[in-house]
């Protein structure tokens, strides 16, 4: 079983990248399975995972295609989360959705892709999003 992590934020038009580059790749969609994972850090309400509306909509594209799908969220750091989760899965692919920032952004707010990238030695595949919805 390919194994595969999904970091994915509040945006549907990141998460349909993100699910269309996954079922895009050139395997067989019965051996994947992917984990998709979506960091609350802002959640008074309480609400779960599969209250995301981006999260469903990737959820929906990849199982469309075939591809078992997990659910799974955290609340702090999505970097940090998506690492511990990859590790966990002991995952084959880590795949994220890159944002446009300028390089003073990046400095500010930091960057979820940039840390992952720097702090793993898995394969990282980084998605253009969308135009958003």
């Amino acid at each position: 079983m390919y194994e595969i992590v999904a970091g994915i934020d509040t945006s549907e038009a990141r998460a349909r990248a993100q699910a269309r580059e996954i079922t895009g790749m050139p395997m067989d969609h019965d051996e994947v399975h992917v984990t998709l994972l979506h960091d609350f850090q802002d959640n008074p309400e309480g609400a779960s995972v599969e209250q995301v509306s981006s999260v469903r909509r990737a959820k929906n594209i990849l199982e469309e295609a075939g591809v078992t799908v997990s659910l799974s969220e955290s609340s702090g750091d999505p970097a940090a989360a998506i690492l511990e989760i990859a590790d966990e899965r002991d995952a084959d692919l880590i795949v994220v959705a890159g944002r446009k920032r300028t390089p003073t952004g990046k400095v500010l707010f930091g960057s979820v892709t940039q840390s992952v990238i720097l702090g793993t030695n898995r394969p990282v595949l980084v998605c253009s999003g969308e135009e958003e919805d």
